[in-house]
């Protein structure tokens, strides 16, 4: 078959050049969005009167048609038309004749392409909002329902001091946080709209890129056209956000596997997000975490892929430009997967309290307060510092923790201790004496969950606003 640009040349292309240039086998996942740019890129025309109101108006009805048998999977892509941008055109002047072929008037693939990844991103940010959202929800609710339950705070993954359960969850929701304010403010970049760019210099043809832009619900156009056509940057800035985003997935996955362990015994993820076996029947493995954590790496490997892509480009498009999209589209894949099974996992996690309780009665991590403690007593804290060191050693040779110890033990080791001891070594009074903005004090958390609300419904807004 002919090629749409084949006037020039006196050859048929290659079939091994075809397959290996050809990108419809990645980018039909962009049909719904090529198709939405060109139905505003020809209202345009028309409405500039560059294309005849009769034709527009034929051009999008076989747009439409050609949406709804895509949809359909009525649509056979072929490799000889390389692209979606081709195939889509292929299949509407097939539908409507030669007038499909004045759809391309005062465009170029390569402003045409960026459009649809502007578009079809912005989608995706959206999407991603909302499923960050759902995480935090679920994290909030456990937190909620774990006020009163006490773990091992940790640091090297020693044993550090004692924390509120619901403390440690906020810590991701405030993660997961910064992860919705990196991806609204990348939005600004996203919907920013490239049309009108045309190959890289603009076009001859009165086009009007800001009606366009209006159509399509983009806030701004590109100011400079051979930016529009090269610039990649929204994409390698989704694809660091969303990289950090895993990271603090990987994170809370880690933690779930030592949690569900017997060692740790901590919680119990649903059977629904767990699996079992082939040989050890006994068997419930965290496998959900353990991918997600896994699959950290993929994403890392988009971003630093593109980023190679991009380092040594003149302007203004280069076909290098071809190989930003598959890690884009896995990327937003392995996000989508991971995050809507991560909030109903969380919902459903089953928490071990008697285990978290007898876990912090059995350690040291109350040390600390008792240096506080012989420091409020006129004591500097370096000297309060080896007296605690001394009495940790003294518990540990004799097989006792700090609770364990009689009044004359603990003065032993300095006749400052009192009565009022065993109160201050409590994990209830630990926790709560940490009583400032942002720690773990019961007061504190239930402040932390209040904002947390408050966020949670700015961000039900924002996505009321973009959906």
């Amino acid at each position: 078959m002919s090629k749409l640009w084949g006037g020039r040349f006196t050859k048929q292309t290659n079939h091994l050049v075809e397959e290996y240039t050809a990108s419809i086998h990645f980018d039909k996942a962009l049909a719904e969005e090529d198709i939405q740019g060109s139905l505003a890129h020809v209202t345009m025309l028309g409405k500039c009167g560059i294309v005849p109101t009769e034709d527009v108006e034929t051009i999008k009805a076989g747009l439409n048609k050609v949406l709804d048998k895509i949809r359909a999977g009525q649509v056979e892509f072929s490799v000889s038309d390389e692209d979606i941008h081709m195939n889509i055109e292929k299949h509407l002047i097939e539908e409507v004749g030669p007038v499909g072929g004045k759809l391309h008037t005062g465009r170029s693939r390569n402003d045409q392409v960026a459009t649809d990844m502007h578009l079809y991103l912005r989608n995706r940010a959206v999407e991603l909002v909302g499923l960050l959202h759902a995480l935090q929800q679920s994290l909030i609710n456990q937190a909620k329902n774990n006020l009163d339950t006490i773990i091992p705070g940790y640091t090297h993954l020693q044993r550090a001091q004692p924390i509120l359960f619901a403390h440690h969850l906020m810590a991701y929701v405030s993660m997961f946080e910064r992860d919705i304010d990196r991806l609204k403010d990348s939005y600004k970049r996203i919907n920013v709209l490239p049309l009108g760019a045309g190959a890289l210099a603009g076009t001859t043809f009165p086009i009007d890129r800001h009606f366009v832009a209006e159509q399509l619900g983009f806030d701004g156009v590109y100011e400079n056209s051979l930016d529009a056509v090269s610039d990649r940057d929204f994409i390698v800035e989704f694809l660091a956000g969303a990289s950090l985003i895993m990271t603090h997935l990987s994170r809370l996955s880690e933690e779930l596997v030592l949690w569900s362990s017997t060692e740790f015994n901590f919680i119990e993820l649903d059977d629904a997000f767990c699996t079992g076996s082939s040989i050890m029947p006994q068997k419930k493995n965290p496998d959900v975490a353990e991918l997600v954590r896994g699959k950290t790496g993929r994403v890392y490997g988009n971003l630093i892929g593109l980023l190679t892509v991009l380092k040594s480009l003149p302007l203004a498009y280069n076909k290098d430009m071809q190989e930003d999209k598959e890690g884009m589209f896995d990327t937003v894949a392995t996000l989508e997967g991971a995050l809507q099974l991560f909030a109903p996992m969380i919902a459903t996690m089953k928490v071990n309290t008697g285990r978290m309780r007898e876990a912090v009665n059995k350690d040291f991590s109350n040390a600390t307060d008792i240096a506080d403690f012989l420091v409020g007593k006129g004591l500097p804290f370096r000297q309060a510092h080896e007296v605690i060191g001394k009495t940790v050693l003294y518990c540990i040779q004799e097989g006792k923790y700090l609770l364990d110890l009689s009044l004359d033990e603990f003065q032993q080791f300095s006749p400052l201790f009192d009565d009022t001891i065993y109160h201050v070594l409590q994990p209830e009074t630990v926790v709560n004496a940490r009583n400032v903005y942002g720690g773990t004090a019961t007061v504190q958390v239930e402040q932390a969950i209040e904002r947390a609300g408050s966020k949670l419904q700015h961000t039900t807004n924002w996505l009321e606003q973009h959906a």
